[in-house]
């Protein structure tokens, strides 16, 4: 069953308010922990600061993922959690060429007239 999880991790970092690179170790740590997790597949940062973890996969653990990143990271909070859906291809049926029955060429008529029954003809009777 793949599922697609969202977790939202603080990731600010504590320190000096001039640098990231508290919040950029943070990210970086909660990906590795994410990603060593048996069933992920994909990772990605997702909000407008990048602190939602969305982690695709194969029966995913979620709670355990939680408790990991409470531990190793900070405050974290499971925003959604959802199967993912399968795409329903539609079954296209192919048209089966048809058969044709092969025509031979058109026959030309010729109007073929008996002088007998000429009317047009000038005769004494």
């Amino acid at each position: 069953m793949k599922q697609t999880v969202v977790i939202q991790v603080s990731m600010d970092g504590q320190g000096n308010c001039f640098s990231n690179t508290e919040g950029e170790k943070a990210r970086r740590k909660a990906m590795k922990i994410a990603v060593g997790l048996s069933g992920v597949e994909s990772l990605a940062l997702k909000g407008q600061n990048r602190d939602q973890i969305e982690v695709k996969g194969d029966n995913i653990d979620t709670v355990k993922l939680a408790t990991l990143l409470r531990k190793k990271v900070g405050p974290a909070c499971i925003v959604s959690v959802a199967e993912e859906k399968k795409e329903e291809k539609k079954d296209e049926k192919k048209d089966e060429p048809k058969i044709q029955c092969p025509h031979g060429p058109p026959y030309a008529f010729y109007e073929i007239r008996d002088p007998c029954y000429d009317t047009n003809v000038c005769s004494i009777l």
